[in-house]
């Protein structure tokens, strides 16, 4: 395990660090610099680079809850989540199930991707582009960033290929899109016919609907599989935590509590996100001090500090009034693997799968696009990352 191998307090600081504030600068500066060189082509493209890959994401986020791998691999410290310093800022940015894909390549490799797929349109050397220092600068930290998610124990090592292909679809409409924004080939929408608008609606939509009927029906079988699938697995001594989202003060999440293991007592502890800090050391939680500030600052109406013995249940009724509340689960036992369910289930949540639809369309849409243009692209006798309007084939 990388974790074992290299884990010291210096790299965890340096990596907690890096994941988080060179990964803004990467996002921002990126678009600045390309702005302040003067390529506005690039600059074009960056930005719509951090704006789609969020977009492109959305129902691999919202329909495959996967946790981080230190809630599932016992013995795996989250060393980025029990972190004093950067606690509350990521459980209040990251719900901790959205492990696929990793963002932290899906952003940087769609830059890395925009740039190759720029230079060869160009006909360009990369080593002779202006901008190449910057590419191997982005291409360094992306590497740092892929050893980091999995020694932090935030991602999966499929997480790092899915990123990579969400960042490829990505980068791939952005670089057949940008020209007709920018009028590079005439009016936008020269060379549009109803025809070609019919045969794009068909040949996207029918991708669009394709995927979506995959979604749900790995949707209805992790619906049918839940009950004995665990959320959590802990190693003897462990602590690890879930996460009740901000609601309103007249709302209530019920949420229940599943001791799944045979020998072994369940304690957990339930307190609001921004006082548990002091509960945290060395990247690790400090049980006993974390109990003692639950009990202390219990704002709930069931018991914050409870234990549960093998094979039981808790059903509890918890508030989250505008704040983020951790429920943290520990593994008390002498040794074994204890598996923990948690479900958490949320007032007038009726809705949600409707707008969970809704915001995946866009989504389904860009990648039924990238595929219908590529198979066009090949049809015609063009390199894939041509991006001239399909107008301009017709002209030649």
């Amino acid at each position: 395990m990388i974790q074992n191998a290299f884990e010291n307090d210096i790299l965890t600081t340096f990596l907690n660090f890096h994941y988080l504030f060179v990964y803004l600068f990467l996002i921002y500066v990126t678009t600045v610099y390309y702005a302040y060189t003067s390529d506005r082509d690039m600059t074009d493209k960056v930005t719509m680079n951090y704006l789609l890959i969020y977009a492109i994401a959305v129902p691999y986020y919202l329909f495959f809850n996967v946790e981080v791998t230190s809630s599932w691999i016992p013995g795996m410290d989250a060393l980025l989540y029990h972190d004093g310093m950067y606690s509350t800022f990521y459980a209040t940015h990251d719900p901790l199930d959205n492990a696929v894909p990793s963002l932290h390549v899906a952003i940087p490799f769609g830059i890395l991707m925009l740039n190759y797929l720029h230079v060869k349109q160009k006909g360009i050397v990369m080593k002779e582009w202006r901008h190449y220092r910057y590419h191997m600068f982005i291409l360094i930290n992306t590497i740092v960033f892929i050893f980091a998610i999995l020694y932090l124990g935030i991602h999966w090592v499929t997480d790092i290929p899915l990123g990579m292909l969400v960042g490829g679809i990505g980068a791939l409409f952005i670089h057949h899109l940008q020209p007709r924004l920018r009028n590079d080939f005439g009016p936008m929408f020269k060379g549009v016919t109803k025809e070609k608008v019919r045969k794009h609606i068909f040949v996207e939509g029918t991708i669009l609907l394709l995927m979506m009927a995959a979604i749900m029906g790995a949707i209805n079988y992790q619906d049918a599989t839940n009950e004995d699938q665990a959320s959590f697995r802990l190693a003897s001594g462990d602590t690890v935590h879930d996460l009740i989202h901000e609601i309103g003060p007249e709302l209530t999440v019920m949420t229940t509590i599943e001791n799944m293991d045979t020998s072994n007592t369940l304690e957990y502890a339930i307190i609001t996100v921004d006082l548990a800090e002091p509960g945290f050391q060395d990247f690790k939680v400090d049980w006993d001090e974390m109990k003692i500030l639950a009990n202390e600052n219990c704002t709930q109406n069931v018991p914050c500090v409870a234990s549960l013995l093998p094979g039981d249940e808790s059903v509890i009724e918890l508030q989250s009034p505008n704040v983020f509340t951790f429920i943290f689960l520990h593994h008390s036992g002498d040794n074994g693997v204890m598996e923990v369910q948690v479900v958490s289930e949320y007032d007038k949540s009726s809705t949600a799968m409707n707008k969970a639809i809704a915001l995946s369309i866009p989504s389904l849409y860009i990648t039924g696009f990238v595929i219908y243009r590529l198979l066009r692209l090949s049809k015609n006798g063009k390199s894939w990352f041509d991006s001239t309007p399909s107008h301009t084939w017709e002209e030649e």
